[in-house]
């Protein structure tokens, strides 16, 4: 960014340009799309509101193995990402970060169904951040996994 260019609001749409500018390619590849960020608590938000986002990750036979099962590396990518974007959202902007750690759950398999990530940064802190992301089946809404994460904020 030059000197120029004012800051750009962070938003939707500059959530789905950093989506496509920030992260590897082998992630571009699985398609994710970002279906909604809260940045700002909703007027009545409960007094445990967290920031977040939801991301869509379709289904795709090249992220599948043997019976049509979406495999655990994938939704454990998709997990990591969307709490990215989620961490994108708390902070209003993009900042350097990297996983330190992360833990999931498998509940059930994910088959024959898109998979939605709930992402929430439960608590953000100057150098850290701390999240979670419910994976769940896009056509019935069950939940698939549920993912814990810590993240070093690089910046």
């Amino acid at each position: 960014m030059t000197q120029d260019q004012p800051p750009r609001e962070f938003g939707l749409e500059e959530a789905r340009r950093l989506l496509g500018d920030i992260f590897a390619p082998w992630v571009q590849d699985l398609r994710l799309s970002i279906e909604g960020i809260d940045i700002n608590p909703p007027p009545n938000a409960a007094a445990d509101w967290q920031p977040g986002a939801v991301l869509r990750m379709p289904i795709s036979e090249r992220l599948c193995r043997n019976g049509g099962i979406v495999c655990g590396q994938a939704l454990m990518a998709f997990a990591d990402t969307a709490m990215v974007i989620a961490n994108m959202a708390a902070n209003r902007g993009y900042r350097p970060m990297t996983t330190v750690d992360q833990t999931t759950h498998f509940m059930r398999a994910a088959t024959a169904s898109d998979v939605l990530a709930d992402a929430r940064v439960v608590r953000m802190g100057r150098t850290m951040s701390f999240g979670r992301v419910t994976l769940s089946s896009a056509s019935d809404h069950k939940p698939v996994a549920m993912v814990s994460s810590a993240f070093a904020m690089l910046a």
